[in-house]
């Protein structure tokens, strides 16, 4: 798989939004890291598998959201919440190569009962420019601020139903090996803002990161950016 990255790094880019390690407290940004490999691993098993995504689908996402190992004892316990990352595709209206990922956070809502008791991977795609530019500022209710559907399954399967026409994120699961649409209606999505600054540094934000395309990918998203890439390398209107 080849790795593409788009625009150019600059100093500048680079001294504001990723200072010196003495700035921030590495085994912090270490966990951030972990996140987003265990991302990587999450999006290359599933894309993967014959029974996953539709093509058409992913070549349409401007953006994709990756929560690795949920659990719903995150949601029991203090009100916690998952934990994982978004990735979009890069330049004026989300049409370039994939790029730099920020963090976010998965709350709340039917989570906790749908996942059971096991560990749960989500992915949600972004399936239009407003769903994109919508989560890069605040938080967003799936069902109220966002349209949201359980996505269908299957890399030939029909996606051009009126629900999935109209949804804006389609959000999936897999858990014990299976993965299939699931509804989340009532979870929020939002920018895990402490842990965009503990990856990236003190002026990061979730709308930096993503659209300005000076902000270089930590090498620990590698593997997600590569996989995205190599299954759809360009959107698909």
């Amino acid at each position: 798989m080849n790795y593409i990255t788009c625009g150019t790094v600059t100093l500048g880019g680079i001294l504001a939004l990723v200072p010196s390690m003495s700035a921030r407290n590495p085994s912090e940004a270490r966990t951030e890291q972990d996140r987003l490999q265990n991302a990587g691993k999450v999006m290359q098993e599933i894309l993967n598998v014959p029974d996953d995504i539709p093509q058409d689908l992913l070549d349409k996402a401007r953006c994709v959201i990756v929560m690795p190992s949920v659990l719903k004892a995150a949601f029991v316990v203090g009100g916690s919440y998952g934990r994982g990352t978004m990735v979009c595709r890069t330049g004026k209206n989300f049409t370039g190569p994939w790029g730099t990922p920020a963090m976010y956070a998965l709350e709340g809502g039917s989570v906790g009962l749908q996942i059971g008791g096991e560990a749960t991977d989500f992915v949600f795609l972004v399936m239009n420019d407003r769903g994109a530019s919508s989560l890069l500022h605040s938080k967003v209710k799936l069902g109220a601020d966002a349209s949201a559907a359980a996505g269908p399954k299957g890399r030939a399967a029909s996606a051009d139903t009126d629900a999935y026409m109209r949804a804006e994120i389609l959000s999936y699961s897999r858990a014990r090996g299976a993965f299939a649409g699931v509804s989340l209606e009532g979870s929020t999505l939002r920018p895990d803002d402490d842990a965009n600054r503990k990856l990236y540094g003190p002026s990061a934000t979730a709308a930096k990161i993503i659209l300005e395309s000076d902000v270089p990918a930590p090498d620990a998203a590698h593997d997600l950016i590569a996989s995205l890439q190599n299954s759809s390398p360009h959107l698909n209107r």
